[in-house]
Parts: C-alpha cells; structure tokens; sequence
C-alpha cells in the first residue's frame, strides 16, 4: 500500500494508488483577471472539498483566451501578474495542484504559460512550445514560442522568486508513488511529437493539456481521438481543458470541452456547450498504468531510443499532504471485467471469442488432416460452448456434423437433469450422439487398487473422483484412436487457475483444448449469445437456455441421489464463486495488483447489487452482493490455489487459441510460473492490509 495509508484507511482510494483529478472550465471575463482568479478558486476550492489531487483549468483562462491584441498591454499583463499572485496567495490551505494559464513576460517576450501552483508556490512554469499561426489563430502575432526563450531548461523570476521554467519539467508527488505530472498546452498535443510524448516516457504518468480551442462542426470528435490516441501511446492520463462561457464570440465560438482519459479509455466528460460552470472528476489509476508500462517492453525501448533527450528532464518534488479522511471511490469498477457492459460491445466481443476459438480447432483440423473430432459432453456450459464451436467448425469445413462423435458419460452422481440435457444439446446441433456408463469400467479400476468403495463403503474421496474424471477422459482418447480423430477439451479458463481439473488422463488433457482461454463467466456470456442468434433452432435455444440455469457441479460424489434432481456437490461452495474469482483471476494475473487493492476493488463491485449497471441479458434472480469478509475469504482461497498448489497443471496443458488480450495462462504464453512457489507474500499482504477475520 502507499506509505501514506494504512488499513485503517482501507475503503480510501488513496490507500490504493488512485488519484482523484479534476478539469474545471470556469466562466471568465475577457480582460478581467480578477474575476477570472476569484471564479478559478471558487472552482479549485470545490475541487479540493471532492478530494482531487490536481485541478487543471483552460489556456489562458486568468486573463481570458481572446484578447487578442489586448495582451500587449502591460495593464493587462500587471493586472493577470497580479491575479496569479492572488491564486498562489489562497492556494495555501487547499490540497490539489492547480494548472492554471495566464500570459507571462519574460526576456522581454511574452509566453502563453501553465503556471503549476501548490500550497502557496508556483512550483513550475511552462511555455507553449508550438503556436498556431493558420486559419483563426494568430498566437505568433502576440507570443514567443517556449523553444525560442533563453531561460529554457533553466529558471525564471516571477512573483518574487526563481521557478523552474520549462516544458521538460515533471512533477513528482513524494507522498503517492507513480504521481507524475507533465503539463502542455493546446496545439502542443496536435503535433507529431507532442511534449507529452517525451513527458510520459521522462516518466509522467498524468498528462495535463490547458487548451483554449474554439469549436467548429466536428472539432470535438478529433478532439477525443487525439486525447484517447495520446493517452494509449504514452500509457497515461490525460486531461484536457478547452474554454467556454465568457470568451468573445466576435468570431469564434466555444464549448468548454473537457475530457479525462486513462490509456485510451474515457473516464469523464463535460457537457458541452452549457450555461454553467462545469467541473469533472475521475479517479485515475497509477498502479494500473505503472504495471502496463513494466509489462509493454516497447514502452522501455522507446525510453532508452531517446535516453539523452529524457535525461535533461528536470523532477520537481513536491507533497501533496494525502486527504486523511475517507475519499470513497468513484470510478466504475465492473463485476465482470471480461464482459462488456455495452450491448454491442458485449455482441463484437462474444462474436470474436467465438470465432477465434472456431478458426483456432478449423487450423488444427486442416493441418492434421483429421475430419472427426470427438467430445464429452456433461449437459454443463463449458462442454456447451466447445460443442458449439465444434459444429461452427465442421460447418466451415464444409464437413458433416455427423464427424462430431459426441458422447455423454455418466458416473456415479451424474443427474437425470444434466444428462436429459446433453442428450438434448446433441440431438438439437445434429451430431453423432452416444452414452457410454462409466461405472463398470471404474468400480474395475477401484477394485483393482483396492478402494473402499469396491468393498460397498460409502468412501467418496478424491480418488473416488479422479478415478471417474480419469475414465471419461480415457474412453475419449481412445474413441479418438478408434475413429481416426481429435479429442477437443472443454475445461475453461478460470478452472485451470484455480487447479479445479484431473491432472494427465483427466479433464485438464485433451488433444486441442478450445476453452483454455475463456473464463466461466465469459462462457455464460457467450452461451446466451448464441442462444439468441437467429440461425439456431427452437430446440438447441431452450436446452442452452436450460443449461445456463444448471447449478454448477462436477457430479462425482453421490449424495443428491444418482439421477435426482439436485448434485450433491456445489463447485462454488469448494472454491468460490466463479463470478469473484474471475474478478480476482483478471486483476492478479492481467495487472499484478496487491491482493488488498484487488479487495478494495471486487469490494467497490460487488458490495451492493443495485450498485452500477449489470451485463445486458443478465438475469435477476442471479444477481448476487458479496460483503468484505466474504471477498477476503474467496481471495484467499483464490490466492492459495493459483500461486502454490495449480501451476504444474498448467505448465501442461493442451495447445489452444488465446482468446483475450493478456487472459491466458498458457505456459508458451502470457503465464510462465515455477511449479513449486509459495503463497506466502499474498496470502501475508491480504491479511495485513484487508480489513476483516483472520485466516483459520
């Protein structure tokens, strides 16, 4: 956790490596730099009562953007001198830095400025490098380029002291890691190679733009793409300010434009063209983009590219005196982080899973030469869905579902319901169906190693189970040799990282494994897809319907009764609900987070159900809260199986197609893990840090 929290502050997302940011577009009066300073700390004083760190306001914006030739008058010049003074002056009893804009004079030039103001100092000052000089703007005919100054890389005397003044100047906040503020201004960002660029790769991990920018028919959009764009190349936040109310309308208009990203993602935007005042906020995540930059080794090659230019960027330390209360989090965080919320996102996304996983088996059919391909089939979602993508496959080919050997092999616990279902499922997608009982072949088996159960005791250990996983998986191989085919896997994604699979003859092998990559709650996701696509009968739309509402079970100890209607063994009640785990899975594995802040985060999730929107399509009756000793509890069991007791299963898995951007654990891939770690350090820091009963 940062050094400036502890646990007692654990619901604070400051004790997590967030930062609250703010873009403010305040009214303004042109020429009038004491109306403006008082309007720029009425909305800096709101800021800091939400708890931002950082308010950032418009090019210009203490003495007004569209002066014009106005700024060669020195009255106006002392006057916006004067109101800077006014700001600096109040800003000693509010927290955030404040990126404000105001013409400056120095070397007998004038600068269009952002002047870095924090608790009673301007800690930095930076020049506008690139001025527009085409179509409505003429900045060269009033201002001096920051590249032409002499003081460049050096200091300057403003307000009674030397400030560093600069646009290689980078803010580093001591009292929360991977703070790092670059600031540029306006036109600086529509360049080539903007100053930001080399700000983040100095190590800037926020990226402030003060910007005038009138609108015309379309400019908002460029506007998006050029922030998105920026702060996805650079892995960082950007905020950009554009003005609004108050600037002259004599030939331009304004919208007061502001907008937050994080990596290309839009967390805030104003509402544009408004009557009032407008103030956004987001809460921004360091540790995410800090462990991006670590893993985009690109990232790193850029840095050492330019080594020489990066190292005469100048780091201005600074405090930022952290709130000390409780600063709630803000910032949507999804329950199911590899489901989109958007329907048509959540269709592009479903509509791509599936097809990688077809065209993934359709090239190992066609460089083996195979036509068949063989399947167990459970009448659960995971055999669902490779048996879907088995039929899409075969149809591709051009080769009859027919070549699908699809077999369902009840044990001793197997339902009536789910094998009523597999049945079902096979006759609705037209494949070649069969039922083969294991259970003379594994009471053999359990009579040959000698099992109490073979003696008629009620013993349903693990051995008991594996004997039966085992079986299927053997029959399957050798339906395999027998039919001169494959065998597809069907386990998924979230059970290889929690270890829940047979190792070697078992569920954890197959000949090619198209799940290996999908997440449970993924492949619930995609079931209900296809469930709604038009091309589908009536039948296979209700079975797949049906077997989305089937509790989730391995069905190998007895207990509900063979052929009852309920399993005697509940999956999620041994290793925890899929729903958080997957949670858990994304945050450990594709960022690397502390347990405590993947904690914090499911927490924020996952507390309330009626707290932020549900996947479309999600049903009701299924939407479930969780309490913090309820995540603790599963994060826990998440932790210990993944980091010390499942990683020889994965080092062997079959080969299958990556579905998600880092969501493999594929050991020629995205995981590559010793066998034989410890949980310690997670298990330790999750007790330490997260709130709640102890470990038993």
């Amino acid at each position: 956790m940062p050094p400036s929290a502890g646990p007692g502050l654990f619901s604070s997302l400051y004790s997590h490596g967030f930062a609250r940011v703010a873009v403010c577009i305040p009214r303004v009066r042109i020429a009038g730099p004491a109306f403006n300073a008082e309007r720029t700390l009425a909305m800096a004083r709101d800021a800091a009562t939400d708890g931002a760190i950082l308010a950032l306001f418009p090019e210009m914006g203490l003495s007004a953007y569209s002066n014009e030739d106005l700024f060669h008058q020195d009255a106006l010049l002392d006057a916006t001198e004067s109101a800077l003074g006014h700001v600096v002056e109040q800003s000693k009893s509010l927290a955030p830095v404040l990126v404000v804009g105001a013409p400056l004079r120095f070397e007998s030039k004038l600068f269009n400025c952002a002047a870095i103001v924090h608790r009673g100092r301007v800690i930095g000052v930076v020049p506008k490098t690139y001025l527009p000089n085409y179509r409505e703007f003429y900045e060269r005919r009033q201002f001096t380029s920051g590249a032409a100054a002499l003081s460049l890389g050096g200091s300057v005397r403003l307000l009674g002291g030397d400030v560093p003044f600069g646009d290689d100047l980078l803010f580093e906040a001591s009292d929360l890691p991977g703070f790092v503020l670059h600031t540029e201004i306006c036109e600086d960002v529509w360049v080539p190679l903007p100053p930001s660029t080399f700000g983040a790769l100095a190590g800037a991990t926020v990226l402030a733009n003060l910007s005038a920018s009138n609108i015309t028919i379309g400019k908002a959009a460029y506007r998006r793409s050029l922030c998105a764009a920026q702060s996805g190349k650079c892995i960082a936040a950007y905020l950009y300010s554009a003005a609004g109310q108050g600037e002259s309308t004599t030939d331009l208009a304004w919208d007061g434009h502001a907008l937050i990203y994080e990596n290309s993602n839009l967390l805030a935007e104003s509402e544009r063209f408004s009557d009032k005042e407008q103030r956004i906020t987001a809460d921004i995540d360091l540790d995410r983009l800090r462990q991006e930059r670590m893993r985009m080794n690109s990232f790193g090659d850029s840095v050492a590219r330019y080594r020489e230019k990066l190292a005469t960027f100048r780091r201005i330390p600074f405090e930022l005196n952290l709130p000390k209360t409780l600063v709630p989090l803000r910032r949507t965080v999804e329950r199911f982080p590899y489901v989109p919320l958007d329907p048509a996102q959540r269709d592009e996304r479903c509509y791509e899973a599936y097809n990688i996983q077809v065209v993934g088996l359709e090239q190992r059919l066609r460089a083996t030469g195979f036509k068949k391909v063989v399947i167990g089939v459970s009448g659960g979602l995971d055999s669902t869905q490779a048996l879907v993508v088995s039929c899409r496959t075969l149809d591709r080919l051009g080769l009859p579902r027919t070549n699908i050997l699809a077999y369902t092999l009840p044990g001793f616990a197997t339902s009536d319901k789910t094998k009523a279902n597999a049945w079902r499922l096979m006759k609705a997608l037209g494949v070649s169906a069969a039922e083969i009982d294991i259970r003379p072949s594994c009471r053999l088996m359990l009579e040959t190693i000698g099992h109490p159960f073979a003696r008629g005791e009620p013993v349903h250990d693990v051995t008991f189970e594996n004997v039966q996983a085992g079986e299927r998986t053997s029959h399957l191989f050798r339906l395999a040799n027998q039919h001169n085919g494959i065998v597809v896997g069907t386990g998924d994604l979230s059970e290889l990282a929690l270890g829940w699979a047979t190792y070697g003859v078992g569920d954890q092998m197959s000949h090619y494994h198209v799940n290996a990559s999908v997440p449970k709650t993924l492949i619930q996701h995609l079931i209900r897809w296809e469930s709604e696509r038009a091309e589908i009968s009536d039948e296979a739309r209700s079975v797949l319907r049906d077997i989305l509402n089937t509790e989730i079970s391995p069905e190998l100890v007895p207990g509900g009764g063979t052929g009852g209607d309920g399993p005697a063994q509940r999956t999620e009640e041994v290793i925890g609900p899929y729903e958080l785990q997957d949670f858990n899975l994304y945050y450990i594995s594709r960022y690397g987070f502390r347990p405590s802040k993947v904690a914090f985060l499911a927490h924020h999730a996952w507390s309330a159900k009626d707290r932020g929107p549900w996947p479309p399509g999600f049903p009701a009756e299924g939407r479930r809260a969780y309490d913090l000793p309820a995540i603790k509890k599963w994060l826990r069991v998440f932790l210990y199986r993944f980091f010390q007791t499942s990683q020889f299963k994965r080092s062997a898995i079959p080969n299958a197609p990556k579905v998600g951007s880092g969501g493999s654990l594929s050991p020629r891939g995205d995981w590559r893990a010793p066998s034989d770690s410890t949980a310690e350090v997670w298990l330790e820091e999750l007790e330490n840090n997260v709130p709640g009963p102890a470990a038993k």
